[in-house]
């Protein structure tokens, strides 16, 4: 019978596919809440929200597409594999100072609705590399 690896060494496994579970589920996240039946934000707002990101990256920032960061920690308090888990590290977020510099400004109740759309969309990406992570201690686990 094959000895189940330690916490330590899942971790350090489950890192090294951290760049790809995070991909996949950005793709899919993005398809679901913005391309979906019943998209969070109307296609006018997705727009805005992409070309904020692109004035963004122009002024030298980082824009907000793919600037959400995910980490794979324990619980720190057992050994068992079901204290692993993924969290968001770094949401992106539309502020006044990250916005079209001399450009329009957005109303309070937009910028509001694009930052609780990135919120949404940073928690579900991090719920399906949740569910990678998951599969992956299932099959070290066989």
């Amino acid at each position: 019978m094959a000895e189940f690896p330690d916490e330590r060494q899942l971790v350090v496994l489950a890192r090294s596919h951290l760049e790809q579970w995070t991909n996949s589920a950005r793709t899919r996240a993005y398809d679901e809440l913005f391309d979906g039946d019943d998209p969070v934000l109307t296609s006018e707002e997705v727009r805005l929200l992409d070309a904020l990101d692109s004035a963004m990256e122009r002024q030298g920032g980082d824009g907000v597409w793919g600037t959400d960061q995910y980490g794979i920690h324990t619980g720190g308090s057992t050994s068992s594999a079901s204290s692993i888990g993924v969290v968001c590290v770094y949401h992106p977020q539309i502020t006044s100072d990250s916005v079209l510099q001399g450009g329009d400004d957005l109303d309070d109740e937009t910028e509001e609705r694009l930052n609780a759309a990135l919120w949404q969309y940073s928690e579900r990406v991090a719920t399906l590399i949740g569910e990678e992570l998951d599969e992956f201690i299932r099959q070290a686990q066989r």
